[in-house]
């Protein structure tokens, strides 16, 4: 892994942050059910083991934050923060990893609990008076609106800012920022532009990696003639979230056929949602979505299929019966038992379109957000905000930490070495638009208008995407 990645990574990702800042599992007896259903999930991070020392520091002694520094002391043991966030089943796995070393060395109980249909089970309970003490987030503007309600902490009031400004670039803090305070603290990162592919079948029929969406197109073409199988796993159902799989297509697309700059305007809503160049990115992604033959299920499966069980298909036991998956390298978690990433299924670029626009990269992240403030909330915010909470899920695969003062070596195995070769390569990165949109948009009529479109099969392109223009917000 060299310096040069992580360097690409910062870069790129200021890029988009800048432009976008202001315009995808101790103590306590909580019992754990994860499933894909409108359940919720309610899990202690003691579920999980791990290795890592929560707030060891490379140099030994105090951390430089002052309530982690009391919690490491036992100040507060015996204290209870509750988390929330969208991460269930191998996700959540992941995110106990992370939280259990803190549970473990300071003695105050975490409960965790991940559910589904998360952004309308947060705002009611957030508006009904019952936040959890911290809560994940993945759209900023969500983010914004709380601010703007009053329900957030700002972090800036109290959290050691040195610090914060030493380890993540201003673009990240300036995008967890609402009118100058700082809100949200950035955890994970993620990098969209890769699509999925069953290596050893892949292999066996002879298969290149496409470099151009001209080749991806044909190699398409060329597995409906060879197979009769469905080149394409598509979906998008997920509960009150549905949608979100159809816009990341349209916004990594507009990266390959428009200038950047494009893209920035169309997120800041300087040019009108249905902007012709948008248009011609819509008219593109139905090549792959709408072509008869070319999705698993057809546009039906691709409303009706949880997003987790997108790429099941994949995995037959006679083969393949859809051959490419375009998601983030989070989704391994919802693969089948037994099945391996990087060995029975790796990814690869999603290819250019127009060459003058290079190789873009389109991202997302996910921030922490704080409802309560309590000096054990504190405590855990605070420790959040360091290299070593993000250890044992860069350690587990699928994570890139937007924490500067992460060491470059703790990333080495796939799927992060290969996202590392992605972000050297880049050319252009840009924050997931829908997530920075007016929450109003990017969560609500962006997501709507992708499930009335594939509803359609479709047909209505213009008035489909006219309707979000319409929605947009006046001020």
């Amino acid at each position: 892994m060299s310096k040069r990645w992580l360097i690409a990574t910062i870069a790129a990702l200021s890029l988009i942050v800048a432009a976008c800042a202001n315009p995808t599992e101790g103590g306590g007896d909580a019992t754990t059910t994860s499933s894909a259903s409108d359940e919720e999930t309610t899990t202690t991070a003691a579920a999980e083991e791990t290795t890592t020392t929560a707030g060891e520091s490379d140099s030994g002694g105090e951390t430089p934050y002052e309530h982690l520094n009391a919690a490491l002391n036992g100040d507060y043991t015996g204290t209870e923060v509750t988390v929330n966030a969208q991460w269930i089943e191998g996700e959540e796995e992941n995110i106990l990893s992370v939280l259990t070393p803190f549970e473990e060395a300071t003695g105050i109980d975490i409960t965790y609990e991940g559910l589904t249909d998360y952004e309308t089970v947060l705002t009611v309970r957030v508006e009904g008076g019952d936040a959890p003490d911290i809560a994940q987030i993945a759209q900023p503007g969500k983010m914004r609106q709380f601010a703007a309600e009053g329900q957030l902490v700002a972090l800036s009031d109290w959290i050691n800012m040195d610090q914060i400004q030493t380890d993540y670039i201003q673009s990240f803090i300036d995008l967890g920022s609402h009118e100058g305070d700082m809100y949200g603290l950035f955890f994970k990162g993620d990098l969209k532009s890769i699509v999925w592919y069953p290596v050893q079948a892949f292999e066996d029929a002879g298969y290149a990696v496409p470099t151009t969406w001209d080749e991806l197109v044909a190699l398409s073409d060329q597995i409906v003639a060879d197979t009769g199988a469905t080149p394409w796993c598509v979906s998008m159902e997920h509960g009150d979230a549905t949608g979100w799989v159809g816009t990341d297509w349209i916004e990594d697309i507009l990266l390959r056929t428009a200038a950047p700059e494009v893209y920035d305007q169309w997120v800041a809503h300087e040019i009108p949602f249905n902007d012709p160049e948008v248009l011609e990115a819509a008219e593109y992604m139905s090549q792959i979505w709408f072509t008869d033959g070319y999705v698993y299920g057809g546009n039906t499966a691709i409303n009706a299929t949880f997003v987790g069980d997108t790429q099941t298909p994949m995995f037959s036991a006679d083969g393949p019966e859809c051959w490419f998956h375009k998601q983030a390298a989070w989704i391994p978690d919802f693969w089948p038992e037994g099945t391996e990433a990087g060995v029975d299924s790796a990814f690869f670029f999603f290819p250019p379109i127009e060459a003058e626009f290079g190789n873009p990269v389109l991202g997302a992240g996910d921030q922490w957000m704080m409802f309560n403030d309590r000096p054990e909330v504190r405590a855990l915010v605070e420790f959040l905000a360091t290299a070593d909470a993000a250890r044992p899920w860069i350690e587990r695969g699928g994570f890139v930490s937007p924490n500067s003062s992460v060491p470059l070596d703790w990333y080495g195995a796939f799927p992060n070495n290969e996202l590392a070769a992605i972000m050297a390569n880049a050319d252009t990165f840009r924050f997931d638009a829908s997530d920075t949109m007016p929450a109003e948009v990017g969560q609500g009529s962006f997501w709507q208008a992708m499930i009335d479109w594939v509803a359609a099969n479709g047909e209505g392109t213009e008035d489909v995407f006219q309707t979000v223009e319409d929605s947009w917000p006046a001020s």
